[in-house]
């Protein structure tokens, strides 16, 4: 088995974006392993939505708020403790991005150094899992996967906006 109940058995996991496919089955399968999961999320984006079909709120604590918000990601790290999050909140609509680019890298980029900022001021979070997408990377139309060392690159708010969070990370870690 590649990962061990044990590891999480009991662990406090904070996950943002739950109410999206990608971090509701993360949350339920977190939960299923033991450990005890917080969600910070917008409503689910969709009807129907994993969220309410799976009763996620029954597994979970779900806290509605906005990665873009620095003061509630500060709030649900302070009230919870984790020790671990899981940052998968994001716009994530290349199309909705032409249309809405603000609100694309308000949320892609300073969502994700929001999380990073509070994560650093707290004093429980020892990890923290940022979740992007291949599309950060310098379109080059090839058929070979990206690779972690290629450029960043985007022609869209949304590819640009997940490569500007890629540097983001970089630099939180870094320093």
């Amino acid at each position: 088995m590649l990962v061990r109940s044990a590891s999480w058995s009991g662990r406090r996991v904070l996950i943002t974006g739950h109410t999206g496919f990608k971090g509701g089955w993360l949350a339920m399968w977190l939960h299923s392993l033991g450990a005890k999961v917080a969600g910070f999320a917008l409503p689910p984006p969709t009807n129907p939505n994993l969220f309410e079909q799976a009763k996620l709120d029954q597994m979970l604590s779900h806290v509605e708020g906005d990665v873009r918000d620095l003061g509630a990601v500060e709030a649900v790290i302070r009230d919870f403790r984790p020790e671990v999050v899981f940052h998968l909140a994001a716009q994530p609509l290349v199309r909705y991005s032409y249309d809405h680019p603000v609100e694309t890298y308000a949320t892609n980029v300073m969502g994700t150094v929001h999380v990073l900022e509070a994560a650093r001021h707290s004093d429980c979070v020892r990890a923290v899992v940022c979740v992007t997408t291949d599309k950060c990377y310098e379109n080059r139309e090839w058929v070979w996967p990206y690779r972690e060392t290629d450029p960043m690159g985007g022609h869209d708010p949304y590819s640009s906006s997940k490569g500007a969070a890629e540097i983001a990370i970089a630099a939180y870690r870094s320093s």
